[in-house]
Order: structure tokens, then sequence, then C-alpha cells
């Protein structure tokens, strides 16, 4: 499995791997397993890296997207629902994403 969780800085500090994908401030990272993160963190090093596979270190918490609310079970709100990863640090893996999705 290519998500990896370690216990490097901060007891709620994680490591994931995947391919990182998205522009303009809205990036996310997809994992072998297909797991997708929202990626929050400086833009600056995640944009470097887009279409690439990367290891980022960081926090991660559950959050709705764009005023969803909790409860709501539209489609749209229900797809929007993913797992935030607040990003500490990034590491280039390879410069093509081996993480294909089905």
């Amino acid at each position: 499995m290519d998500l990896v969780r370690q216990s490097t800085r901060g007891a709620n500090e994680s490591t994931i791997q995947g391919c990182l994908s998205g522009s303009a401030g809205s990036y996310m990272l997809a994992d072998k397993s297909g797991k997708t993160y929202r990626l929050e963190g400086d833009p600056s090093k995640l944009s470097a890296h887009v279409g690439h596979e990367v290891r980022v270190t960081g926090t991660e918490s559950t959050a709705a997207t764009s005023g969803s609310q909790a409860g709501t079970t539209t489609g749209a709100t229900t797809a929007e629902a993913k797992t935030q990863f607040n990003v500490t640090k990034v590491e280039h893996v390879a410069s093509t994403c081996s993480t294909a999705q089905k």
C-alpha cells in the first residue's frame, strides 16, 4: 500500500505518496488505492510538482469543501467531501505518476 503513515515530527503528522494534480491553489493527491486528498499548503511548493509523483508530510483531517453542509445528501456535496491534508513538506519522487487511477 502506498499510503505511508509515519510518526515523524509530530504525533499527528503522517506521510502520503501519490500523484499530484491541480492548479491555482486547488491541489489534489491521489494514492494508488484511489483515495483522494485535498491538499492545503504553500502553493509554490505544490505547483512545481503537478503531474509528478510526490511524498507529502503533514496532518490529515476530514473536511467538506466549498460550503457543503453536514447531513446534506446531494450528489455534488457527497462527491466534494474529501480528506483534507495540510502539507508541511513536499518531496519529489518521480517526474511521472505511477499511481494511475482505475
